[in-house]
């Protein structure tokens, strides 16, 4: 029994360039990871970032640590003080991070935020007993996670 190749070649075959767009289309999708449902929030965890080594947090003649400007460390004094914070603030910890979006890991529901990386910093006070935990964009406006 013989094949009928006649059939075969009125049928319209999808030209090259609309097989290539989909094909492209369909891994573009694949790559960003995109499920139909709704992304992940991955705003909470920052990005690795390259150390410069660990960050220097004796004070300065000013009294701010050197690792945190004297902009950003009076903008945390200014901040705690609005919040009826008494108590000198004490470096715990301070960290250079690029954060994966605006919300500087420390997203709220409701609000939207830039999407791209922003470079910043993470400082964690001590007043009072309590820890306050200040996020920094490009800027010297913290942004208390609470």
């Amino acid at each position: 029994m013989g094949t009928d190749t006649g059939a075969l070649r009125g049928a319209r075959r999808p030209a090259p360039r609309v097989i290539s767009a989909l094909v492209g289309a369909a891994l573009a999708l694949f790559a960003t990871g995109c499920t139909g449902g709704t992304m992940p929030d991955d705003s909470r965890r920052p990005l690795p970032t390259t150390s410069r080594g660990p960050i220097d947090a004796s004070p300065t003649p000013s009294g701010a640590p050197s690792a945190v400007t004297d902009a950003r460390w009076d903008a945390i004094e200014a901040d705690l003080a609005a919040r009826g914070v008494t108590a000198a603030p004490s470096l715990v910890s301070a960290e250079s991070i690029t954060w994966p979006n605006g919300a500087l890991g420390c997203p709220q529901p409701g609000e939207a935020y830039t999407q791209a990386l922003v470079d910043g910093m993470r400082v964690v006070v001590d007043a009072g007993g309590a820890t306050y935990d200040y996020r920094f964009g490009r800027g010297d406006t913290p942004r208390l996670c609470e």
